[in-house]
């Protein structure tokens, strides 16, 4: 079963060899990657998890799990392959997790990502990974993922009218660092954004004056599973495909643009076993992370990107051990900071995902698989996600075979 797998096909580096190839530019691109993936996805963990009923603990536990356990198997694999493989975890999944708390308790979500880890630990061992990723066509599996993640770019409209004063400047500078290419390469906008919100924040005494906030280590809070026939329909499926298909896709295409040929079989598998690490801990499904990487590979010698993705990797551990510090440095934040965060880190994606799903092939299929997640009604306890990928493609295979006939020939 194993075979399957892909072999480095060079000799991993030593400690000299990973200091030799180390420099300021990798440890720039690292550091900024890394600054992506604290702020933003951070944000969305903590809407998810905030309106999901989630205690701090709970929630910081989440964090840990995410950035330790992901920045160990990102220290392994850089290394081991050569290559940047720069691994986090699944945004448009963790969206998903949050319609799912309306009626799933927490224990029920993490026997989902119990499953779905396993799942991919399958998947990647035999090399069927593949197959499964050419299964559902891209744009209805990108028309549930714009439904689900559309309320995310609702909120940050109604932040700005609620609360003009802190996100509006979050919005300004976020539109002038992304006008100004040379600008934003240089200073990301979700950063800029974090930056002025968190100034303006202060500027205005908008933190809560009653929390007290000092430096601690993480406590893990180890969540205890319930295996629920219901929240396994529901979540599997669809986290697989978020995690094999949007981020994974997304990550390899980043990876082969830059001349890199990241072993798809390996990172699937370590996707489903960073999984069901994390899951201990309450942590959503790992991946191949698409930004993070694109930022890794954005300048340099090709040979020495692994070394700014094992920075990312170090840096991941740090933050995930003080996971407590940030979680309620966040929490005391004004929710509107954190609710424009979130959405400003979507916009992108969310735009992605309208393009793909409507683009060309399977537009009427990728119409219904929208509509249905974003109607939110879950039908025999089972969430509106998997219902639209599940109405999608059974649209398309009645309207608009012929594109499943395209699809085989291209």
């Amino acid at each position: 079963m194993f075979t399957q797998i892909e072999r480095p096909t060079e000799r991993p580096p030593g400690v000299g060899g990973i200091i030799s190839d180390f420099g300021l530019l990798y440890a720039s691109n690292g550091f900024i990657g890394w600054l992506f993936a604290v702020t933003g996805p951070v944000a969305i963990i903590l809407a998810v998890g905030s309106n999901g009923g989630l205690s701090e603990s709970e929630i910081a536990s989440w964090i840990f799990g995410v950035f330790f356990f992901n920045g160990v198997i990102t220290l392994l694999f850089s290394g081991l392959y050569r290559q940047p493989l720069v691994f986090f975890w699944t945004i448009p999944g963790t969206v998903l997790v949050g319609q799912s708390l309306t009626h799933l308790t927490f224990p029920e979500v993490v026997g989902a990502f119990y499953a779905t880890g396993l799942l991919m630990l399958v998947l990647g061992a035999s090399g069927w990974v593949k197959r499964v990723m050419q299964f559902v066509p891209m744009p209805i599996v990108m028309g549930m993922v714009a439904g689900v993640f559309l309320r995310f770019g609702l909120e940050l409209v109604r932040a700005v009218f609620a609360d003009t004063i802190i996100v509006g400047p979050m919005v300004a500078i976020w539109l002038i660092l992304s006008a100004i290419p040379r600008l934003g390469r240089r200073f990301p906008p979700i950063i800029g954004a974090l930056v002025v919100g968190a100034s303006m924040t202060v500027l205005f005494s908008r933190f809560d004056a009653t929390a007290t906030l000092q430096f601690e280590l993480i406590r893990p809070v180890i969540q205890t599973p319930v295996w629920s026939l219901a929240a396994m329909i529901e979540l599997v499926v669809p986290l697989a495909i978020t995690v094999l298909v949007v981020q994974n896709g997304q990550g390899f295409a980043v990876l082969g643009a830059a001349g890199h040929t990241p072993p798809i079989n390996a990172v699937t598998m370590a996707c489903g076993i960073g999984s069901v690490i994390s899951a201990a801990v309450g942590g959503v499904s790992s991946c191949l992370t698409g930004p993070t990487n694109a930022i890794v590979v954005s300048s340099g010698e090709r040979g020495r990107h692994y070394s700014a993705a094992m920075f990312v990797g170090g840096l991941a551990l740090v933050f995930g051990l003080l996971a407590p510090t940030f979680t309620r440095l966040l929490l005391v934040s004004p929710k509107s900071l954190v609710m424009a965060l979130a959405g400003l880190a979507m916009l992108r994606v969310l735009q992605t995902a309208f393009v793909t799903a409507f683009k060309e092939r399977f537009s009427f299929g990728a119409l219904l698989a929208f509509l249905v997640s974003v109607a939110d009604v879950p039908l025999l306890n089972i969430g509106a996600a998997f219902w639209g990928l599940l109405s999608g493609v059974a649209i398309s295979l009645l309207l608009e075979r012929s594109d499943f006939t395209a699809e085989t020939k291209s």
